[in-house]
């Protein structure tokens, strides 16, 4: 599998980001943001299962601004004290600053010659999954699909909450969430879909029953097999759909 990495200047800085082509050598391109465990084996593991599937992926890693880390093992993160593990890491970064990155790594896959087409696809998990809505708002002309798995937080009180990019939405989204997620609870699912269906954005929204927050992730001690083939599924139907 093709593998490259480099360096994207964007919005802050120089953001290291990782690259995986497809077998056929080219296909339509999806922007990948991760969770707060950020870029380690378990990410680059699953960038390459999206490439292998026909996209271009574009890994980039959401803590440049707070330099080098890790990489994290997150069943040893989890063991110990996690939030002091990782938060001055996460407080590197939010929706706002992810959102203005858009335009260079949208650039970057511009500029090269195996990426089909102009419209791009996002997906992101947990602290990801807001990033990946916000890129999409941002840019609207150019991200027609947008996939959110187990994210938190998606409509709160925040200036740059998810929900607010409603209005601005044009991509389809695929809201995937926990079941018994703190972060994520009922009611905020409510405000976010409200959000989304006052806006006339064409999404679906679903509960994983018994899937912990997380679940996703290869690497997480929560890790679901059969939950996450479901999500995999689901993000490479989206995919399909939108991007061809």
């Amino acid at each position: 599998m093709p593998h490259e990495q480099l360096a994207i200047a964007a919005s802050d800085g120089d953001c290291p980001a990782h690259v995986f082509t497809p077998p056929t050598g080219s296909g339509p391109a999806v922007i990948m943001y991760m969770d707060a465990g950020g870029i380690r084996p378990g990410a680059l593991a699953m960038a390459e299962r999206l490439a292998d599937a026909g996209h271009v992926v574009l890994l980039p890693d959401p803590f440049y601004r707070y330099g080098a880390y890790g990489p994290f093992d997150p069943v040893e993160v989890f063991k110990g004290d996690f939030r002091a593990i990782l938060g001055p890491l996460m407080a590197t970064t939010d929706n706002a600053r992810a959102a203005a990155d858009t335009d260079a790594f949208l650039g970057y896959l511009d500029s090269r010659d195996d990426v089909v087409g102009r419209k791009v696809g996002t997906v992101g998990f947990c602290m990801g999954a807001g990033m990946a809505i916000a890129a999409a708002g941002t840019r609207p002309d150019r991200i027609a699909a947008a996939a959110s798995f187990h994210g938190g937080n998606l409509a709160t009180n925040a200036p740059d909450s998810p929900h607010g990019c409603a209005p601005r939405l044009q991509a389809e989204v695929y809201v995937a969430a926990a079941d018994n997620d703190n972060s994520y609870p009922p009611e905020m699912a409510a405000r976010f879909e409200a959000a989304l269906d006052a806006a006339g954005v064409t999404y679906r929204a679903e509960v994983y029953e018994g899937a912990a927050h997380g679940w996703m992730m290869p690497d997480f001690p929560v890790y679901d097999e059969a939950a996450a083939e479901r999500g995999w599924r689901e993000m490479l139907a989206l995919f399909e759909k939108t991007l061809g």
